[in-house]
C-alpha cells in the first residue's frame, strides 16, 4: 500500500478539482445522461437495464443472487423489477426449492429486447473515444478501486464497532 500523498504549498487537497470523487461522479452523470438518451428507445432505465444484462448473461435467478451481482439491496431492487413485470420482461415467482426466495425470468419479450440491446455498448464505446484496450484498463483499474475501498470500508467498520 502506498503512503498517503503530502500536500504541497502549491496543492490544496481540500480543492474540488483534486477530489477523485467528484471526478468519478462528473464521469457517471455523464454516463447517466448518455445512456438516459440511448436507453428511451427500449423503454429501458439504467437501474432497469442493469438488470437486464444481468439477466441476459445468467438467466433466472433468485432476487438475492441478482442484487449481490448489482451490488443492490432487496428494498432498491424490488420497485425495478416490479416496473420490468409491469413492462412484461421479467417474470417473479417464487422459488419451488424455498419458499422465502423469489426467483426473477426473463420473459419471451425480455429475450427478444437483448438484440435490441446490442447497440447501446457500442453507441457509448463510441462516445468516450477510447479504444477497447483503453475501455478495457480503465474498467480494470476501477475495478482495483473498487476492491479497495470496499476492504477500507469494512477496516473502518471494524475500527469503529
Amino acid at each position: 500500500m502506498s503512503a498517503t500523498p503530502t500536500p504541497t504549498p502549491s496543492t490544496d487537497w481540500l480543492r474540488l478539482d483534486q477530489q477523485i470523487c467528484f471526478s468519478l461522479n462528473a464521469a457517471s452523470r455523464a454516463f447517466g445522461g448518455l445512456y438516459r438518451g440511448i436507453l428511451k428507445d427500449l423503454g429501458l432505465t439504467y437501474p432497469q437495464y442493469l438488470v437486464m444484462l444481468v439477466l441476459w448473461e445468467h438467466g433466472g435467478l433468485p432476487v438475492k443472487k441478482l442484487g449481490e451481482h448489482l451490488r443492490l439491496d432487496s428494498g432498491t431492487l424490488s420497485p425495478l423489477l416490479k416496473r420490468l413485470e409491469a413492462a412484461g420482461l421479467v417474470r417473479r415467482e417464487r422459488s419451488a426449492r424455498d419458499e422465502r426466495s423469489v426467483e426473477v425470468h426473463l420473459t419471451e419479450e425480455g429475450t427478444a429486447l437483448r438484440e435490441r440491446a446490442l447497440e447501446v455498448p457500442r453507441r457509448i464505446a463510441a462516445a468516450t473515444s477510447f479504444d477497447v484496450d483503453e475501455i478495457r484498463a480503465l474498467r480494470a483499474r476501477l475495478d482495483e478501486l473498487t476492491v479497495a475501498l470496499d476492504a477500507a470500508a469494512e477496516a473502518d467498520a471494524e475500527a469503529g464497532a
